[in-house]
């Protein structure tokens, strides 16, 4: 059995099957949470923190071991804005095309320079025996609306049109900063920001964030 999570907007009967990964968010605020995967990288990561910036909004990043370690300084940024930061493995793994323990190990090596509780499985790809494993030391931050910003012939028009259809209060809302993404990245994201703070939502980070490193080798 497989943790399956491509769709824009997962269906309910499939959160269900995994209670421990986070879907949407809960609570009495009237909040969204933007999330970014991949990064960070030159120039797009940095134009995201400026429009979030700009906006007096956080989000949470799931970065990429390999990205933090080739740019430390853009990383630290991040976390200086005041964004909340997530274990993306540090190859950017899929879980089910990589066995157990070189998946895990892959986590741990990210974890030494991302220390953060929470972790986004890249592709949204887990086996049932990764996904229980996983959720012992990390909570496992899924989505309740995907941009499809990484697809070349997504229409602007339609991601937003997509978003702002399954938007409720909590929605965690998947982009990724990555060079493949920038050109459509450019057009949404500021669209996209504007219209979640017309609505009234505060833009927020997910709120596990901690200092402390968890490993699944201990």
């Amino acid at each position: 059995m497989t943790f399956f999570a491509p769709l824009a907007h997962p269906p309910g009967l499939l959160r269900r099957l995994y209670p421990e990964a986070v879907w949407r968010m809960h609570g009495s605020s009237k909040s969204v949470y933007l999330t970014f995967d991949d990064g960070p990288i030159p120039v797009v990561t940095p134009w995201i923190l400026e429009k979030l910036d700009e906006a007096r909004a956080k989000a949470t990043f799931f970065c990429v071991g390999e990205n933090v370690f080739r740019y430390p300084l853009i990383y630290n940024d991040i976390l200086t804005h005041g964004h909340a930061a997530g274990n993306h493995t540090y190859n950017h793994l899929q879980g089910l095309k990589t066995n157990n323990e070189e998946f895990y190990q892959n986590i741990d090596e990210a974890a030494q320079l991302i220390h953060s509780n929470l972790f986004r499985p890249p592709h949204g790809f887990l086996s049932l025996t990764q996904y229980r494993k996983i959720s012992e030391k990390y909570k496992i931050i899924m989505w309740d609306i995907l941009s499809r910003d990484y697809i070349p012939s997504s229409k602007p028009a339609k991601i937003v049109q997509t978003i702002s259809h399954y938007l409720q209060n909590g929605s965690v809302i998947t982009f990724h900063d990555s060079v493949k993404t920038f050109d459509i990245l450019q057009k949404t994201l500021p669209t996209v920001i504007k219209m979640l703070k017309d609505e009234g939502y505060m833009l927020d980070a997910i709120p596990f964030y901690t200092k402390e490193k968890l490993l699944l080798h201990t």
